[in-house]
């Protein structure tokens, strides 16, 4: 009987830290495919790249148009939620919306169907042109095919359609070039 009470006590310690594990598999530079992915209007090119420290994730989105170049992260953490400054969403140049000035977003993050998807909620206070308004956004990064293959998927609670991005990784070689 000891036994198993040790074991079970065992297990409930070890769980806390299974909501930190992440796959490896995410970390990286990753190159938006435009013809498998919702319009990019506003840009012409994006990479997005995926840091894991721990509980933590940096998600940097290096976007350009022409000679336009803007890099933008949003850190996120799978411990508990989070509070984003400056939070950036892919379509807001494309929307005109931008997030309110001196305002944060509140993300929380976990790791879903074994760490192959990355769950992220964000409540972006954003300002219109009737002052401001609340988004929530929910995305999923999903792991496809082989590892290769990054999916995110963004519902917001102001669209009937989801955004859907699809993502190839680049070559570790060829990233840092």
């Amino acid at each position: 009987m000891k036994r198993i009470r040790r074991r079970g006590l065992f297990l409930l310690l070890c769980l806390p830290l299974a909501a930190f594990a992440a796959n490896p598999a995410f970390e990286g530079r990753w190159r938006l495919d435009p013809a498998q992915s919702t319009a990019l209007d506003g840009w012409t090119s994006m990479d997005l790249v995926v840091q894991l420290d721990g509980p933590r994730i940096s998600l940097r989105h290096e976007m350009a148009w022409r000679a336009t170049r803007v890099t933008a992260t949003n850190v996120v953490s799978t411990a508990g939620p989070v509070e984003v400054a400056d939070f950036f969403r892919i379509d807001q140049r494309h929307m005109a919306v931008y997030s309110a000035p001196k305002k944060t977003t509140r993300a929380t993050a976990g790791w879903v169907d074994a760490e192959r998807t990355l769950r992220l909620e964000a409540f972006v206070p954003v300002e219109i042109s009737q002052g401001e308004a609340a988004m929530r956004i929910y995305s999923e990064y999903r792991l496809l095919e082989g590892e290769a293959t990054l999916l995110l998927i963004e519902l917001h609670h102001t669209r009937s359609r989801p955004l859907v991005y699809r993502f190839t990784k680049v070559p570790a070689e060829a990233a840092k070039k």
